[in-house]
């Protein structure tokens, strides 16, 4: 008998609870169900009324993986859904995760990643957020990651804007520039690079925006490309299929001025005693929106 997980009278099927998905830490699909419950008033915020994307591991991390944006049509009838048509008139029915059931549902369908569109489903072409994304390469560092991002919140504190820091759950940062949902992805695309061609010019033995990976000889990428329609990063709280299972976790200035904790420190198994503590840092994102200096 398959067994059922009964939420807000809406019944989930689990299966495989036992299917081990970080093998070097001894994580099952119940731990990734269980995360996805416990973690719910932090996480479903951040994704409410937004288009998901998510990257599964049915066999777990050492398995392959795939991203999924076209939710299956076995799905539970009961999931919120909304169709998209892209170029060509290709047509994608994404899911928008606003319940714990749905958090439950994917976790259940092995979602390790889960990737929200920068824009509301009611303005899909109006982002309410610019990202700086922020990943060390082979010459660069943490410590750089961590420099960058200050230098960004400097020029951003100037112009009276507040950015908010996150672990990308890899081995970088992203910064988050919550914006009033009145410019085009071209807009705030426009003005993340202008503050990364800053950057670059203040500190250009360290960083690079040259988008050919061949020529940025081992700097820290400013990559201001993420801001496009349809692009998306991993959630705030939202696990990563990487070893030791780090999840993605907002970090106040003091910790990034500190460059503690590190990539990695903060995993599934040890967030909720620091949500606990801390709460949701990365709250003011969806409420502290803001207009840009043009």
């Amino acid at each position: 008998m398959v067994p059922t997980l009964t939420i807000n009278q809406r019944e989930v099927r689990l299966t495989n609870l036992d299917r081990i998905l970080w093998p070097d830490a001894g994580l099952t699909k119940h731990d990734l169900i269980r995360y996805y419950i416990e973690a719910a008033p932090y996480l479903l915020p951040h994704l409410k009324g937004r288009l998901l994307v998510v990257q599964r591991f049915p066999e777990g991390i050492e398995g392959e993986g795939f991203y999924q944006k076209n939710i299956p049509e076995s799905a539970p009838s009961w999931l919120r859904t909304h169709q998209v048509e892209h170029q060509e008139g290709k047509k994608t029915r994404y899911l928008i995760a606003d319940t714990i059931e749905a958090l439950v549902w994917l976790g259940n369908q092995a979602c390790l990643e889960l990737h929200p569109w920068l824009s509301p489903v009611e303005r899909l072409d109006r982002p309410d957020f610019a990202v700086f994304d922020l990943d060390p390469m082979e010459d660069s560092t943490y410590e750089d990651v961590c420099r960058v991002a200050l230098l960004i919140k400097e020029i951003l504190d100037r112009m009276q804007l507040r950015c908010y820091p996150k672990l990308s759950g890899a081995t970088g940062l992203q910064l988050y520039l919550p914006l009033q949902p009145l410019y085009s992805y071209e807009q705030s695309r426009a003005f993340v690079e202008l503050i990364c061609r800053q950057v670059q010019a203040l500190l250009p033995e360290v960083t690079t925006v040259e988008r050919k990976v061949n020529q940025r000889r081992g700097k820290l990428y400013l990559d201001y490309l993420q801001n496009v329609f349809g692009k998306t990063l991993a959630a705030v709280y939202s696990p990563r299929p990487l070893p030791g299972a780090p999840v993605s976790a907002p970090l106040d200035w003091s910790e990034v001025a500190a460059c503690s904790p590190r990539p990695g420190t903060i995993t599934l198994k040890n967030i909720m005693p620091r949500l606990k503590e801390k709460g949701d840092l990365f709250a003011p994102v969806l409420t502290d929106k803001q207009k840009l200096p043009f």
